[in-house]
């Protein structure tokens, strides 16, 4: 059952590997010396030295060609489109038309690359704020370092959460529990003993011990080191929607493209002409910039989260980060301040105080900076004599025993056996009658309602049972920022539970204190009646949305936890902090790895928290909601844009018989359109109160209604220029064509906000003047006859004058329809929160 990577060695035919094998079956004491190492490690100078001949301790990756990657924007169904035109433009002997497309095909090249490199770029700088650490042994001193400096030789430190950083050989400690499912597909962890082998990129699950580092970087068995960016290629929710919107916009122009071609080539016009002004126009209705502006404004987003000490470990994460409505938070460290203070020892039977103490400090290890550890140490007394105990072994904490213990030499010679752990474990392996257990309990649910947490620790002098010796409280205060973000929280419409691993008693005396409410719940309830599939019950999941909190909690418990909200309806975010808490960071919306978490728990999550507290999470939903308006903001623009251009173009077309605005305008109407757009990322935006998710059909409903009013205001104005004051045609292409680029970016300014235009939040200083900069390039066009016949510049105030009156058409309409879109939501919803319905 347990085959392990040492079964598939024999089908390894590499020299490189077999060598790297080879090394690793060679005895601890042969290896340390064939790598001129010791049990103390390196020096400094002598790894940097090996850094030098060895390289990093990392796969340097493939990196594709600029040049290549530059002229991929010229291959593709859209190039293909505006170089068709071109070569149509060239055969007819339209240069001018073809040096603008030329132009334009250039512009959507340079465009979709820069955009992309600055993108590659923020999400490159984000992998290396998630780099793996590693705990070297240098100097004869312990220090973490960034792994990539790890080489053969080093001496390194592997505990419970770790992503081993190299193939290693196991020198010293008691065992080690290895889950290599990523790299040999065994579902179940391998346990490991001193002269075995481990394996870069699988995890350490249970246990601790010291290792050699043997090989790195290429020369590790699979060739590669952990990497915890995860680079999904699943476009996300959102993306597939704007997707779906670009091939609809590219599904009804070529249906108006066809229509105009029949017509035109039922009128007697020429094909060639007909086929390059179509081309043209698809091109101009077409979204070319969508996949440019997702990608920069999901890189900018995530570049500013990291500002806030939170860091996007996959960009789509930030969709489902809007849309969190509940919010399970671990309670130490991210609710309180992690700062544990030892209060006043509880010892029973004959047992002082001392005695207790120095108990709880021998099961206790101060390298491995656990805070509890380090908590039970500080209050050790220099007169107590604890350097005279001579730790022989010791097994750290884990999710599963709840305990530590000890094999200790005492002073004297003799040697016993020290635990600390969950007072309920601790006295479940001692020896003692009922009125113990009471008063044990007793004890404990007295301090828990006071906020303590309590160790029991117990002692055995032989092997045939254990003595409990009395219990250590700790004290965990709350944050000072904790109850303010909550209520920030609940604001924003994000319920918050709190999930911990402490008792019920305690779990609501810190709920008390934050103002989450003390509805806590035990967590186990939770999962005694479970349906045949084996999922929770409906009313257990019921339970647990109503719940405020959870206690007494099992890492397998959160992951049943997120699952029953899941299936009631909810997005949620789930923090977690060690190596069993993955499974249930993966399976929530959004899975955030808090500050000081293991890296595997890091590896699962979609969000690393690098600064302790709740405020970073809400700082980083109210980040998300605004990338997400800014993406549904272009999303209504885009579809407006096309249906405005596209109907009136064909429709005048058809009703007028000659073309509202040349090929060569319809080119520059594109590259203006585009050129404000881009800068939407770093637009200012509203922050809604509420989750945010994709709707569909707010979005069709209102761009329709804008695209629509568009394409009556653009027919008034041609009326009015054509029939009543009877403008020529060239004159009137260069009117209609300032038109559109008018209307067009005033129409983004009705569409980047849910309230009326003009009010709060403005547009960013940097969108507002790509706008200007573009209407007065625009203006300049028509003005000074530049590759279009001029008009009087009287006429390009008037156009404004009236673009500025239909702004307030289309606001006002706007607004109609989100008003009814929201009362038609609520009338839906009633139901469903009516129990007499």
């Amino acid at each position: 059952m347990k085959k392990t990577i040492n079964d598939k060695k024999q089908n390894v035919s590499t020299s490189s590997r077999s060598t790297g094998e080879d090394l690793l079956e060679k005895p601890s004491e042969e290896l340390l010396k064939s790598l001129k190492t010791s049990a103390e490690g390196l020096s400094q100078s002598e790894a940097e030295k090996r850094l030098t001949e060895y390289g990093p301790n990392a796969i340097e990756e493939k990196k594709e060609s600029i040049l290549l990657k530059f002229l991929s924007y010229f291959w593709g169904p859209i190039p293909w489109m505006i170089e068709i035109a071109a070569v149509l433009s060239a055969v007819v002997s339209h240069w001018t038309d073809f040096i603008i497309i030329m132009v334009l095909l250039a512009f959507n090249a340079v465009v979709g690359f820069w955009q992309e490199h600055q993108a590659a770029n923020a999400i490159e700088a984000l992998k290396k704020q998630l780099a793996v650490r590693a705990r070297v042994k240098r100097d004869g001193k312990w220090a973490e370092v960034d792994a990539t400096t790890l080489v053969p030789g080093d001496i390194i430190r592997l505990r419970l959460g770790d992503i081993i950083p190299a193939d290693v050989k196991l020198l010293e400690g008691e065992y080690l529990s290895v889950d290599q499912s990523a790299l040999t597909g065994e579902s179940l962890p391998v346990d490991k003993k001193p002269g075995d082998a481990a394996y870069s990129g699988s995890v350490a699950k249970q246990g601790e011990m010291v290792a050699l580092t043997v090989e790195t970087g290429a020369n590790t068995y699979f060739g590669k080191t952990a990497k915890l960016v995860s680079t999904a290629k699943t476009p996300s929710h959102f993306q597939k929607a704007v997707l779906n919107i670009g091939n609809y916009l590219i599904r009804l122009s070529l249906a108006l493209v066809v229509i105009l071609f029949i017509v035109q080539v039922i009128r007697g016009d020429q094909v060639l002409h007909i086929l390059e002004f179509a081309l043209i126009l698809m091109v101009a209705s077409i979204p070319v910039a969508m996949p440019a502006v997702l990608s920069i404004t999901m890189a900018i987003g995530a570049v500013a989260l990291s500002k806030m000490k939170a860091i996007v470990s996959r960009l789509e994460s930030i969709e489902e980060m809007a849309g969190v409505d509940v919010l399970c938070s671990d309670k130490t460290g991210t609710l309180t301040q992690n700062k544990l203070e030892l209060g006043e020892p509880v010892v029973f039977g004959k047992t002082t105080v001392e005695e207790l103490i120095v108990a709880g400090a021998l099961a206790s290890k101060e390298e491995n900076r656990d805070p509890i550890d380090l908590a039970v140490l500080a209050g050790i007394q220099s007169s107590w004599g604890i350097g005279n105990y001579n730790q022989m072994r010791f097994s750290p904490f884990d999710p599963v025993h709840k305990r530590t213990e000890a094999d200790v030499k005492g002073p004297d010679g003799q040697s016993f056996k020290v635990t600390k752990g969950a007072p309920q474990v601790v006295l479940d392996m001692c020896s003692g009658n009922n009125d113990l257990v009471s008063s044990v309990e007793a004890r404990v649910e007295d301090l828990a309602r006071k906020g303590y947490r309590t160790l029991g620790v117990a002692r055995s002098d032989d092997s045939t049972g254990w003595n409990f010796l009395g219990l250590l409280p700790l004290f965990d205060p709350p944050r000072e920022d904790s109850a303010d973000t909550i209520k920030r929280a609940r604001e924003h419409g994000i319920a918050v539970k709190m999930v911990t691993g402490d008792n019920v008693a305690i779990a609501r005396e810190i709920s008390g204190q934050l103002g989450l409410g003390t509805h806590i719940e035990a967590a186990d309830r939770f999962f005694k009646d479970k349906t045949s599939s084996g999922d929770m019950s409906a009313d257990s999941e019921k339970g647990v949305e109503a719940a405020e909190g959870f206690a007494q909690v099992f890492p397998e418990h959160k992951f049943e936890i997120v699952k029953a909200i899941q299936h009631r309806g909810h997005i949620v975010g789930m923090t977690g902090d060690g190596v069993n808490d993955a499974p249930a960071l993966k399976q929530a919306d959004v899975g955030i790895a808090v500050s000081g978490a293991t890296d595997a728990a890091r590896a699962a999550a979609d969000l690393v928290l690098t600064a302790p507290g709740l405020s970073v999470i809400v700082r980083a939903v109210e980040s998300a909601r605004r990338i997400f308006e800014r993406m549904n903001s272009y999303a209504i623009y885009r579809i407006t844009e096309t249906i405005r251009i596209m109907l009136f173009m064909v429709l005048a077309m058809l009703v007028f018989n000659f073309y509202p605005i040349t090929a060569l305008m319809i080119i520059l109407l594109a590259i203006l359109n585009d050129l404000p757009i881009l800068t939407i990322a770093y637009d200012n935006t509203w922050l809604d109160t509420q989750p945010v998710r994709w709707d569909m059909r707010r979005v069709l409903t209102t761009a329709t209604v804008l695209g629509t009013i568009g394409v009556f205001e653009t027919f008034g104005l041609l009326y009015l220029a054509k029939v009543v004051f009877g403008v020529g045609v060239a004159q009137l292409q260069s009117l209609i064509f300032l038109k559109l680029v008018v209307a067009g970016h005033l129409t983004l300014f009705v569409a980047r906000s849910k309230k009326p235009f003009f009010s709060k939040p403005f547009p960013a200083p940097i969108l507002l003047g790509a706008i200007l900069f573009t209407q007065a390039l625009a203006a300049s066009i028509v003005g000074f006859g530049i590759f279009v016949t001029a008009i009087p510049w009287s006429w390009v105030g008037y156009i404004w004058a009236y673009c500025l009156v239909w702004i307030f058409i289309e606001d006002w309409a706007k607004m109609r329809v989100y008003n009814r879109l929201d009362i038609r939501k609520k009338e839906h919803a009633a139901p469903a929160v009516s129990p007499a319905l």
